[in-house]
């Protein structure tokens, strides 16, 4: 079931707790070291439209795409296709907010390339169900939930994105362990969230990236409104997130609550942030807070269940059926390590950690290394260090106070359609589009070393 829906199942009360907390360089191979021999098809050369060029590709094949603007949803049934734009500003997909999909993916091995798509009544670019799949030098910009959207898919590579303008998140990845996807050179900014996961992780990779101006910014988190539950291992690393509390954005519920958030991890367990620039925001700068879930599916699970992969498990009945039991489920953020980060001008704490039990040292949660001015609890890094013992054991100083954050008033939404989303400036283009061989998704997601990421530089311009 689509994210967005299942979030409704979740009361204003789970949802207020949800916010309790206060570019790298190019990874991918050369397009000679891995072309296709497959045919070209040019639209609207040798098709008409983009759907009758997919309709007629067969696996290997490259669709180019001539400037124009395209109104139409296109479905992807063929494996291993690769569909290009000659130019990423001037290739627009436009749903004239009534189509519902620009790029809708079911096949594996499917990379998308160099283009825009607006004005959808849901989703931008969305891979579902698929193992193998890549957008490269894509533009998303005011759709109405998820700008590009990996959901129930693995092998993913997403990366030279812009995401702007949606109700939910910029960039989503959904319901997959091991994931074994990577996003890199990510742009998003005037979201409801800047990158949101529910019960993903496992070699998921954010790097790279920028997340600005959106109500919150990085949000991975765990609940059985999907399958797969707990997210968890996820990899947040050499990220540049500030300013996370737009005001005049369109946005889900959640993302309401989570304002003022840089990186919120809700509810998802064993993460590593490390090595991130995070500035001015709202609430918190990285806060690792809870997730209460009324009328769940199902419990947490035990943490020894954790290393079994979605394939695994996703087909088994729900542990717990008894509705007294599943009325309030509690997801804690568990034995996440935040390291090595630089946050500043948080107005509540540059490092948070909360939760609706008492004690929060037994969550296994560790702060080293970070560049910061304040915590909540107090001396956050000093309880919680990742290496050695506590040199300090007061976690009732200076907590989280979660009845002002959940009775803080909350500006509403404002309609996709009619939001100020600032249009996204002209966008480099993918190099040799014209010339460059089909590259289907066959091998992604690319190699990273994470060791050569570093704390980024502030930008000059914000």
């Amino acid at each position: 079931m689509h994210h967005a829906t299942r979030l409704a199942t979740v009361s204003f009360t789970a949802l207020a707790l949800f916010a309790t907390a206060c570019g790298g360089g190019d990874t991918s191979p050369s397009n000679e070291a891995t072309g296709s021999s497959g045919a070209t098809i040019q639209v609207p050369e040798d098709q008409p439209t983009i759907q009758a060029a997919v309709d007629a590709a067969e696996s290997g094949d490259l669709i180019l795409i001539a400037p124009g603007t395209y109104a139409e949803s296109v479905d992807v049934e063929t494996e291993n296709l690769t569909i290009r734009g000659l130019d990423r500003n001037e290739v627009i997909l436009d749903g004239g907010f009534k189509l519902e999909n620009g790029i809708r993916v079911f096949a594996d091995g499917v990379a998308i390339e160099n283009m825009t798509v607006q004005n959808y009544t849901t989703n931008g670019f969305f891979w579902t169900g698929v193992t193998g799949y890549r957008g490269s030098y894509l533009t998303s910009y005011r759709n109405g939930d998820y700008g590009v959207y990996g959901f129930d898919a693995t092998e993913g590579q997403l990366e030279h994105i812009w995401a702007s303008g949606s109700a939910d998140a910029g960039v989503y990845i959904g319901q997959c362990y091991p994931c074994d996807t990577v996003l890199d050179d990510i742009v998003s900014e005037y979201n409801g969230l800047g990158y949101s996961g529910t019960n993903s992780g496992g070699d998921l990779l954010i790097i790279n990236s920028t997340f600005r101006h959106n109500r919150a910014g990085i949000v991975p988190n765990s609940g059985s409104y999907e399958l797969c539950y707990p997210g968890r291992d996820n990899t947040i690393v050499g990220n540049t997130v500030y300013s996370n509390q737009q005001a005049d954005t369109p946005a889900i519920d959640v993302a309401l609550l989570a304002m003022g958030n840089g990186i919120l991890v809700a509810g998802s367990n064993r993460n590593l942030v490390a090595r991130n620039l995070v500035y001015d925001h709202d609430r918190g700068g990285i806060a690792l807070v809870p997730f209460p879930e009324e009328g769940a599916n199902d419990v947490a699970p035990a943490e020894s269940t954790w290393d079994t992969p979605c394939a695994e498990v996703r087909d088994l009945p729900p542990t717990v059926t008894d509705p007294a039991l599943l009325a309030a489920v509690l997801w804690d953020p568990q034995q996440n390590r935040i390291v090595d980060n630089v946050v500043s001008d948080s107005r509540i704490a540059d490092l948070g950690l909360g939760s609706l039990q008492p004690d929060l040292a037994a969550l296994g949660n560790c702060f080293s290394g970070n560049t910061i001015t304040s915590s909540a609890p107090m001396n956050l890094q000093k309880l919680a260090p990742c290496e050695g013992e506590p040199s300090a054991t007061d976690w009732s100083a200076g907590g989280l106070d979660l009845i002002a954050l959940i009775t803080a008033v909350h500006p509403p939404s404002i309609d996709y359609e009619i939001a100020p989303t600032p249009k996204p400036p002209i966008q480099p283009n993918m190099p040799d589009a014209a010339t460059a061989p089909a590259q289907p998704a066959t091998n992604v997601p690319y190699a990273v070393d994470l060791d050569a990421i570093k704390v980024p530089e502030r930008p000059s311009s914000e």
